[in-house]
């Protein structure tokens, strides 16, 4: 059975198939790049914010604003890795289409199915990649496979502890000068204060904080 459908179905060119799926991942590795672009540009806005509240010795938004800066600088990270990628399966595909010269068919390539299973975990790309996943099974160059859902937060379990160790350094390479003159003793006791102090300085300083949470709410809007 499955021989005659492999009859019946439509024969598309490998050069044909190649050229339309190169278009593709090229249109997906610009999305990527203008995502990239649009966060890097936020985070200035961010690294500012970080200056300003040294400078009035609110520590507390510093550390608030650094974190959301380490999971900016994580996501753009992700995206380069993504861009990679892409471009490794239109290098494979590539190949396919030399291959196919020889024997007349598309083979199957198990580093792209690797590679496009990877990808339908990425939020951005997962749409995409199920459809190519679809044709490239249909073409026969991967197998039909299921996805294994993993949550895209696996790094937020330990998010916390990276960013105490980093938001020191991230405090010192942006607001420079103005962190450091703070008594070391201040930064501690600012950065490790309670919810409840939290809490009250937010009710001192509502024109700062919803400052911050227009901040939080554009970089949480470029990072999906």
């Amino acid at each position: 059975m499955e021989t005659v459908r492999n009859m019946l179905k439509p024969k598309v060119e490998p050069q044909k198939l190649l050229r339309e799926w190169q278009r593709r991942l090229r249109r997906e590795g610009l999305n990527v790049d203008r995502q990239i672009r649009d966060i890097e540009r936020e985070e200035k806005n961010v690294q500012k914010a970080i200056k300003e509240a040294a400078k009035r010795n609110d520590m507390s938004s510093a550390k608030s604003l650094a974190k959301e800066l380490i999971r900016s600088r994580r996501t753009v990270n992700r995206l380069h890795e993504n861009k990679a990628q892409l471009n490794s399966i239109s290098m494979h595909l590539g190949e396919s289409v030399a291959i196919a010269r020889t024997v007349g068919h598309l083979s199957k390539s198990a580093e792209v199915m690797k590679i496009v299973n990877n990808l339908m975990k990425a939020p951005q790309l997962a749409l995409t990649m199920q459809e190519f996943s679809k044709e490239m099974t249909m073409a026969g160059v991967i197998e039909e496979m299921v996805n294994d859902s993993v949550d895209s937060a696996l790094d937020s379990e330990d998010i916390e502890e990276e960013t105490e160790e980093e938001v020191e350094k991230v405090l010192t390479a942006i607001a420079g000068e103005t962190a450091a003159q703070l008594p070391q003793a201040v930064r501690k006791e600012r950065l490790k204060q309670p919810a409840q102090s939290v809490e009250d300085a937010e009710e001192e300083s509502a024109d700062d904080e919803e400052e911050l949470e227009e901040i939080r709410a554009r970089l949480a809007k470029v990072r999906s």
